[in-house]
C-alpha cells in the first residue's frame, strides 16, 4: 500500500529534476553542442550509478543482458534525439510534441473508455501547442521531437518488462552503461565534446544527475508499481514542466494558444491519476 503511495510522487519529483535538468543542458549546447552534453549526461550517469549501486553482472542471465541492452538503446536514442530536438525549437514545444510517444502507448494498451478520452484530450493539446501556420518554425526540430517521443514509448515498455525480472537499480545502472557504449562513437564523430573545460564539465555532472541518474532510478521504481499506459498517462505533466523551465531558465515564452495546449495535457494526466487512484491502491 505504502509503496503505491509514493508512486505518483516519485514520478512527479523526476519530471522535476529532468525538466530542470534539460534547461541546464541546453546552457551548454553553445560550447560543446547536444551531442557532447547528451555525452556527458549518460557516460557520468553510468559512472555514478555503477560506483553507487555496484551492480552484480557475474549473476545475470541472457535474458537480463538482453533487456538490459534494448532498455539502454532506446535510452540512449530518446536522449540524443531528443537533444538534437531543443537544440532547434524550444523546451516545452519539444516535450510537448515528444509526448505523442507514450500518448500513443496509452492509447494502444487502454482498456478502458475514461482511459481514452483522457488521452484523446492530451492529443488535443499536442495539436494546438504545434505552431502549424508559423512558416518560422523547425520542422526538423519537430520531427526529431517526434521521433524522441517513439524512443520515449519503447523506454516506458522495456523499463516495465526489465523491472520485473531483475532488481531496478541494476537495470537501471546496466541500461546506463550500454546506452553510454551506444552514444560515443556519435560522441568521437562529433568532436565537440573534446571542448570539454572545468565549468562544463561541473554543469555536465548537475546533469547527469538530475536528468538521468536521479529520475531513472525513480522511474523504474514506479514502473514496477504502475501499468504502462498508467504511468504513460502522468508523463503528461512533462510539459508543463518544461515550458516552465524553458520561460524560467532559458526564457523561451510560448503563445497564450500554446499554453492552452499545455493545459490540456496537465488535465488528462490529473484526470488519469484521480480516476486510477482506485486500483493503484490495489497493486
Amino acid at each position: 500500500m505504502k509503496k503505491s503511495n509514493i508512486a505518483i510522487p516519485a514520478t512527479l519529483l523526476a519530471i522535476i529534476c529532468v525538466q530542470g535538468g534539460a534547461s541546464i543542458a541546453k546552457q551548454l549546447f553553445p560550447a560543446i553542442g547536444a551531442i557532447g552534453t547528451v555525452t556527458l549526461r549518460i557516460v557520468l550517469s553510468a559512472v555514478l550509478l555503477t560506483l553507487i549501486n555496484r551492480p552484480k553482472f557475474l549473476q545475470f542471465n541472457s535474458q537480463k543482458w538482453k533487456y538490459c541492452a534494448i532498455y539502454g538503446i532506446g535510452l540512449a536514442a530518446m536522449n540524443l534525439i531528443f537533444y538534437m530536438a531543443i537544440q532547434r525549437i524550444p523546451l516545452g514545444l519539444a516535450v510537448t510534441v515528444e509526448f505523442a510517444g507514450p500518448l500513443f502507448l496509452a492509447l494502444a494498451l487502454s482498456r478502458k473508455l475514461l482511459d481514452v478520452i483522457w488521452a484523446l484530450l492530451a492529443c488535443v493539446g499536442i495539436l494546438l501547442i504545434v505552431p502549424w501556420q508559423n512558416d518560422h518554425v523547425d520542422l526538423v526540430g519537430l520531427g526529431l521531437a517526434f521521433l524522441a517521443g517513439i524512443f520515449w514509448a519503447l523506454y516506458i515498455v522495456m523499463g516495465g518488462m526489465v523491472s520485473k525480472i531483475m532488481d531496478g537499480k541494476d537495470a537501471v545502472t546496466t541500461g546506463m552503461i550500454f546506452a553510454s557504449l551506444v552514444i560515443i562513437p556519435f560522441t568521437i564523430w562529433d568532436g565537440a565534446v573534446f571542448n570539454l573545460t572545468p565549468s562544463i564539465f561541473i554543469k555536465g555532472l548537475g546533469v547527469a544527475v538530475l536528468s538521468s541518474a536521479l529520475p531513472f532510478s525513480l522511474e523504474m521504481m514506479v514502473l514496477k508499481k504502475l501499468p504502462a499506459k498508467t504511468f504513460s498517462i502522468l508523463m503528461s505533466l512533462e510539459p508543463a514542466f518544461a515550458a516552465l523551465s524553458g520561460l524560467v531558465f532559458l526564457a523561451e515564452e510560448l503563445s497564450f494558444l500554446q499554453w492552452i495546449s499545455i493545459a490540456c495535457v496537465v488535465t488528462a494526466s490529473i484526470g488519469t491519476s484521480i480516476f486510477n487512484k482506485k486500483s493503484l491502491s490495489h497493486e
